[in-house]
């Protein structure tokens, strides 16, 4: 499984944020001058399975790509942080197509393989808007 390149506003959140998280993880994102940890998101809407605080943060600082992971929910189950409520892929794309979002800390994606790690300096990430979708390191060139 690799990561790839996208712009940020190719893809559509499904999930309010914390505030308070977002500004933590973009103080720590800004130290480390890296980032760590790629967003997943559905192979072909493009709607965010994980990574809304990580998104958030990236429309804040301006970067014009980050690393993406492309899923698809034959590889990924989905449930709900909250008890008693149920959320399926289905869904998910109805709120999405929708223009609304679920509430904080609805829905929760369970991969099942483990998601790849990335070390991309946020210096690339501020680079010319990636044309389609770019390889990760382990791919080859970053963008």
């Amino acid at each position: 499984m690799e990561y790839c390149l996208l712009s940020p506003a190719r893809l559509i959140p499904t999930e309010e944020v914390n505030p308070e998280r977002v500004d933590a993880l973009q103080a720590k994102i800004l130290q480390e001058g890296s980032w760590t940890a790629p967003i997943t998101a559905e192979k072909d809407a493009l709607f965010v399975m994980d990574g809304h605080h990580r998104l958030t943060v990236a429309h804040r600082l301006g970067l014009t790509a980050i690393p993406v992971v492309l899923l698809d929910y034959d590889s990924v189950r989905v449930e709900s942080w909250r008890p008693d409520e149920t959320v399926t892929p289905g869904d998910i794309f109805d709120m999405a197509r929708s223009g609304r979002k679920f509430p904080y800390k609805t829905t929760r994606h369970v991969f099942a393989k483990g998601l790849p790690a990335c070390d991309v300096p946020l210096e690339v990430l501020y680079g010319p808007v990636p044309t389609g979708m770019a390889p990760g390191p382990s791919a080859g060139a970053l963008a």
